[in-house]
């Protein structure tokens, strides 16, 4: 049984929490400074619970003290600290985080991982599984020239007009409306502003915008490098939704102001579990002499797990930290150093239990 240390108690901490102790093959301990989080977690899913800050590092550390792995849930400016206790430990790390600055630290830890320790940031949704399929699609052709990446996490009933609700951490999508994006343009890596890239389309006769996002690369930009001619990724909206956004973000200037957005946005939009989680990706290359375009959607929908409403943004990236956990486990990853999420087979994503949630593609 994989001992592992899960670190942070909130919706996508509680989530990895049932997902794992449920699946009988993890002996699970969660640590938080929440005691009052802890206890609800502890009150659904078979689990130890141990209160700590992850800012004391002898905490971190003897928290980890025999376990695997550690898994963080919590935000990204912990990240840091986190893996830097797990390569002292020597267990292997993952987290969800879609911060650039924060993977490029974990990556010069991983370069002193120990054999057997792997470190693995960006498990979730984007970046994460739209990456493995980005990566996936791409391997089908003699040549690239473009992948498009596109993926929402939106409010199956809008009745706003923002026409959004908040679905999951608010200083991950401040970070990913007001940080540079990467991007590959013409063959050359280059930073884009968010927001900017405006474009529509549709889905199963439903019309969407998308723009320009922080994060939801991940680590693509570096692994095709050399090989393709243009690569983006963008967020994808209901219409109108970019433009109100934009007077937050640049009008007001609120970007430069973010403890004052977070208040703004947590006190005015509310948060929903009824949510769809939309991934859209495109690659365009050739084949055989001719230009020939894939493409890979899916919709997931919130629904039901272990008796509760989970939303739709909390089974797809709870589920893809669990599965990137269970192969890595099952010696199905590269077994040191640092991991991307396009090292992972897709096959063995949606064969895997937790990967399963993940399988059935849009009509």
């Amino acid at each position: 049984m994989q001992k592992v240390l899960l670190l942070g108690a909130g919706k996508i901490g509680g989530a990895i929490a049932k997902f794992l102790s449920h699946s009988g093959g993890y002996d699970v301990a969660v640590g938080d400074v929440d005691q009052g989080a802890l206890d609800r977690i502890s009150a659904s899913a078979k689990v130890k619970t141990v209160k700590l800050n992850v800012s004391d590092s002898a905490a971190l550390k003897a928290a980890m003290k025999d376990r695997q792995a550690v898994v963080s849930a919590c935000s990204y400016d912990a990240n840091k600290a986190i893996a830097e206790a797990a390569l002292a430990s020597g267990v292997s790390y993952f987290d969800l985080t879609e911060d650039v600055a924060t993977t490029k630290a974990i990556k010069d830890f991983a370069a002193r991982a120990k054999d057997g320790q792997i470190f693995m940031p960006q498990c979730g949704l984007a970046p994460g599984f739209i990456c493995i399929v980005a990566h996936e699609l791409s391997l089908g052709f003699e040549r690239l020239d473009e992948v498009r990446m596109r993926v929402g996490a939106l409010p199956k009933f809008p009745s706003n007009a923002m026409k959004y609700n908040l679905t999951w951490s608010t200083d991950g999508l401040i970070n990913e409306y007001c940080n540079l994006c990467e991007a590959i343009h013409e063959g050359r890596q280059i930073d884009i502003l968010p927001l900017e890239g405006l474009e529509h389309f549709s889905l199963d006769g439903i019309d969407y915008e998308a723009f320009n996002t922080s994060g939801g690369l991940g680590t693509l930009c570096e692994s095709l490098s050399g090989k393709v001619r243009m690569l983006n990724y963008k967020t994808v909206r209901y219409t109108g939704h970019r433009d109100l956004m934009t007077f937050l973000v640049n009008g007001l200037r609120l970007s430069e102001r973010r403890p004052i957005l977070k208040d703004i946005l947590e006190k005015s939009v509310p948060i929903t579990l009824q949510d769809v989680v939309l991934i859209f990706c495109t690659v365009t290359g050739w084949r055989g002499g001719y230009l020939e375009q894939v493409t890979d959607a899916r919709k997931i929908y919130h629904g039901e797990m272990f008796g509760e409403h989970w939303s739709a943004i909390q089974l797809t990236t709870s589920a893809a930290l669990c599965a990137v956990l269970d192969l890595h486990a099952e010696g199905k990853l590269p077994t040191k150093g640092f991991v991307k999420q396009e090292q992972v087979r897709m096959a063995d994503f949606l064969a895997n239990r937790f990967g399963k949630h993940y399988s059935a593609p849009a009509s």
